[in-house]
């Protein structure tokens, strides 16, 4: 278990360095609100499946502080892959029962968020390779793509197909082999 967490952060941080090292990670986690931010996340939900309360409260701590000061609010019961990168400090939000797979690049003002009626009720799953622009929404019991763009301010509350561009409010799709070409980089492998 321990592991996997620790393989977790190290993917998370080779998004922002393209290395790995202790000192890297001590240095991210100085600047570098995004790492900081998910570093946290990923230091609380491993010891609270551990239930050693005393340090998860900790965690649970620096992550409402985190959630004041760069006004991400991504929940900890959030299901998050690895190689997790936040592109810029601003509001984000991720409703906690979604889902989102490796390899994510996400925005500032970005929602996924959950619909609570409808033939769409449910919150999203997301593909692993997926880039999600600035101020962009994914609502709704919605399956997004692995190797998929969302193009900044879409709206997309509609399945996406793997290898594909959305853009606009409405969301259209466009379907492309590299959608995410340029925009995901720095993955570390397996």
């Amino acid at each position: 278990m321990k592991e996997k967490y620790i393989k977790y952060i190290h993917s998370d941080l080779y998004r922002y360095t393209t290395e790995i090292s202790k000192k890297l990670i001590f240095k991210n986690l100085l600047i570098n609100p995004g790492f900081k931010y998910m570093y946290a996340h990923r230091k609380y939900n491993y010891y609270k499946e551990k239930n050693i309360k005393l340090v998860m409260y900790f965690y649970k701590f620096i992550l409402y502080r985190y959630r004041i000061k760069y006004l991400f609010e991504i929940s900890s019961k959030a299901t998050i892959g690895k190689g997790f990168y936040i592109g810029h400090i601003g509001p984000i939000i991720i409703n906690p029962n979604a889902i989102l797979g490796d390899n994510i690049n996400i925005s500032s003002g970005v929602t996924i968020g959950q619909q609570n009626r409808g033939i769409k009720k449910g919150s999203p799953i997301i593909g692993s390779n997926v880039f999600i622009g600035a101020n962009s929404v994914i609502v709704g019991n919605v399956i997004i793509g692995n190797n998929v763009l969302i193009a900044p301010c879409s709206y997309v509350n509609f399945d996406v197909p793997d290898n594909s561009i959305v853009v606009g409010n409405p969301g259209k799709i466009k379907r492309d082999l590299n959608a995410t070409y340029g925009y995901i980089g720095s993955i570390l492998k397996d």
